[in-house]
């Protein structure tokens, strides 16, 4: 029994030691990890260059290289950005984009708070039948949903995507903000409870603000949905300077057989490029979400 302990307490190894070899780095690590960044990073390099090459390097192959560019051109850009309502697109995006985010995480705030504080009868199920919502796919609801933005007068505006939208953001925004209000514990609720604050106070005042890396993941998730998004988008928007990025995109540079590949590329570089923004800056938060929130 001495002896077992002493060998216990005498022992170095470590759990990662097998990573001491050159040879076991290379395949355990570093391989995967170049072939993660490759695949991930490839798809904006092919973008970068195709939005910058001429047309003819665009079909010759022959003679130029599909991975490089050889004489680099903004005509596609220029083009892009002064003979397109691409500018109004953008702007259209960033509004629905955003008014459809801050609607589902009002919305979803409420629902979670509700559902995981309140304690009431049958909550749990409330909760699974909010998530099991989310799954339902958007192109079987948006045929009922085009009736009432049709009744609504609502059809080629965006108040129709910023109404609609929230149909599929704030089941999961609540059940993700479910699972965080769950790991605030109860005895702060309760001390201010005790205290006499309201429950409108104590969500505004103590939840939300330990809450604020689960909401900015939710805001995130949101958001980005909202700016990718593109059936309902095609549906309810008809005019050209109310559409979308992801819908202006594809319907105003592809005419017929006629593919604007540089134009494409660029719209779709710089489209990406507010919600590569928006990760690089809440990334701490996004990444803090995932390991909830008070400890008791």
């Amino acid at each position: 029994m001495a002896m077992t302990e002493r060998t216990a307490l005498t022992d170095q190894s470590e759990g990662m030691s097998y990573l001491n070899s050159l040879p076991r780095r290379v395949m355990t690590v570093y391989l995967p990890l170049a072939v993660f960044v490759f695949v991930l990073l490839f798809p904006f390099y092919w973008m970068a260059i195709t939005a910058v090459k001429p047309n003819a390097e665009l079909t010759d192959y022959k003679n130029f290289s599909p991975f490089w560019v050889v004489q680099p051109t903004l005509d596609h850009i220029k083009y892009l950005l002064f003979e397109t309502s691409y500018p109004g697109w953008l702007w259209n995006t960033m509004v629905v984009a955003v008014g459809a985010t801050f609607t589902s995480l009002f919305t979803a705030v409420l629902a979670a708070y509700a559902i995981e504080r309140l304690r009431f009868k049958g909550s749990r199920w409330v909760g699974l039948g909010i998530f099991l919502a989310y799954l339902v796919p958007p192109s079987i609801l948006f045929i009922p949903l085009a009736l009432m933005v049709f009744k609504l007068g609502l059809y080629d505006t965006k108040f129709a995507l910023i109404l609609t939208y929230p149909t599929f953001l704030v089941p999961f925004c609540t059940w993700l903000l479910m699972g965080y209000f769950r790991s605030i514990p109860y005895e702060l609720e309760e001390c201010a409870l005790v205290d006499g604050a309201s429950r409108i106070q104590i969500l505004v005042k103590i939840l939300l603000p330990l809450s604020v890396p689960g909401l900015i993941s939710a805001g995130i998730f949101a958001f980005t949905l909202s700016w990718n998004e593109f059936i309902y988008a095609l549906t309810f928007i008809q005019s050209s300077e109310n559409k979308t990025v992801p819908v202006g995109v594809l319907t105003e540079l592809v005419r017929s057989d006629i593919y604007e590949w540089g134009s494409l590329m660029a719209g779709a570089l710089i489209g990406s490029l507010p919600v590569v923004i928006l990760y690089s800056f809440f990334v701490d938060y996004y990444v803090a979400s995932m390991t909830g929130a008070v400890k008791e």
